[in-house]
């Protein structure tokens, strides 16, 4: 499924359709070039679940949590990583117990495409704006519309 995001409003406007139906375990794979708008997707993600305050690019930190949440959230930016061996030793696993997570650069953390409960999308800039192609993984089947 590919959907045009002209401006903010609309990446915002996705940004609460995932939010949502997010559910603990979800997995938010987004992927693009540089400057594609992960972390604005992700930002509009974390707002709509209720999120009033600053959202930072976990692109140093890797993993930022958001406890309070309904579902409890990790977004991570795995942009860093030199070897997806390193998810493990940062303890990925932990955060993603009973939470959802919003992956930015999943493919250098191994990916998780191959997981039923992944929403992949990939974003790309079209003049102005972006388009999102959406690929939901099974557990997404009946959720996405």
């Amino acid at each position: 499924m590919t959907i045009d995001l002209p401006d903010l409003v609309a990446m915002n406007s996705l940004g609460r359709r995932i939010a949502q139906v997010l559910a603990p375990g979800d997995v938010v794979a987004l992927t693009g070039d540089l400057g594609a708008g992960k972390t604005t997707l992700a930002r509009g993600i974390i707002a709509a679940l209720g999120h009033g305050g600053e959202v930072p690019s976990p692109t140093f930190t890797i993993i930022e949590t958001y406890d309070s949440l309904d579902p409890p959230l990790a977004h991570a930016d795995f942009y860093r990583l030199d070897d997806p061996a390193e998810v493990a030793e940062i303890g990925l696993e932990d955060y993603r117990a009973d939470a959802a997570l919003i992956a930015e650069w999943p493919e250098r953390a191994g990916g998780f495409g191959h997981e039923p409960a992944c929403l992949s999308i990939r974003l790309e800039k079209r003049g102005e704006g972006r388009q999102a192609i959406v690929e939901p993984g099974a557990a997404w089947q009946s959720r996405w519309p």
